[in-house]
């Protein structure tokens, strides 16, 4: 008996010391220009019976690219799970022209996402996991270390935001449509330097994501992304959110932190700027000020 119960705490202890990275190495691919990568590589997750809904070609930033793509009983684990979940919509893979490939770890993210929710959705996790493995190779992980047990209340440091922060809030309306039609018009008009990359709507959950290239050449993503770590593109493209009647973007000091949580100190002060920059820049598509 004493046996056996030392061997469920070092069980309960191994699962709570599993630390996790946010992204996981493919097989490299012969090299070529970046949307050659994207269509080697949408092939492959194609076959593997994932649907592709963007591509995005980060402006800035020409040798990199990122594919994203979706799955039904994923979307159904988060519809499900409903609220800020969404955002996990979009699986998300990167590539380099050198022929390098990455892509986001579902182990990783969706413990983020789905926080409590995340034991329910497991099998849908895993599916995509092994499928993403199986059609791009399960190299090792990068991009630094969590604890597993950490993600669903992850922050970088103490005072700063968790992915349910009141601060991801940035206009309310009168309905989803509503709230999706002022964000899809102010994309469509490329507002505050943006384009939309992709959307996955869930009408009837009054869920929706969109993805945001954001382009400004002083303050878009080629200049923070560029400067603390272009390699994890599978990061990109940033997202914008409705959930019922309100649109929402995560704040990036969480955002930005979970996709990079080995940054620095010095390297966040070096971007520290763009917290509110993002902020101000989504909620210009939601309505928020001037254009």
């Amino acid at each position: 008996m004493k046996r056996f119960i030392v061997g469920l705490v070092l069980a309960a202890w191994a699962q709570v010391s599993l630390a996790l990275a946010p992204y996981l190495a493919g097989e490299k691919q012969p090299a070529g220009d970046v949307k050659t990568q994207l269509e080697q590589v949408e092939r492959k997750l194609q076959a593997e019976g994932f649907m592709t809904v963007g591509r995005h070609l980060p402006r800035g930033l020409p040798n990199y690219g990122s594919l994203i793509v979706t799955d039904r009983a994923l979307l159904d684990a988060l519809g499900a799970a409903g609220g800020v979940a969404i955002v996990g919509a979009g699986v998300r893979v990167g590539v380099k022209g050198d022929g390098t490939v990455s892509y986001m770890n579902p182990d990783y993210w969706y413990r983020a996402y789905l926080r409590g929710g995340f034991a329910g959705a497991q099998p849908a996790v895993r599916s995509v996991q092994e499928r993403l493995g199986k059609a791009l190779g399960a190299g090792a992980g990068f991009g630094g270390d969590v604890p597993a047990a950490d993600l669903a209340n992850y922050r970088y440091m103490f005072g700063m935001e968790r992915i349910d922060s009141l601060r991801n809030e940035l206009r309310g309306f009168t309905s989803f449509e509503e709230a999706l039609r002022t964000v899809q018009d102010n994309l469509a008009k490329g507002v505050a330097g943006t384009a939309k990359v992709y959307e996955v709507i869930l009408p009837e959950r009054r869920l929706a994501v969109i993805g945001v290239a954001l382009n400004d050449p002083e303050q878009g993503e080629a200049w923070w992304a560029g400067k603390i770590g272009p390699d994890h593109v599978a990061a990109l493209p940033y997202e914008i959110y409705i959930v019922g009647s309100t649109v929402y973007a995560m704040y990036a000091r969480y955002r930005i932190a979970l996709s990079w949580p080995a940054l620095g100190m010095g390297q966040f002060m070096g971007i520290v700027r763009a917290p509110d920059v993002i902020h101000t820049t989504m909620g210009k598509l939601a309505g928020v000020g001037g254009p």
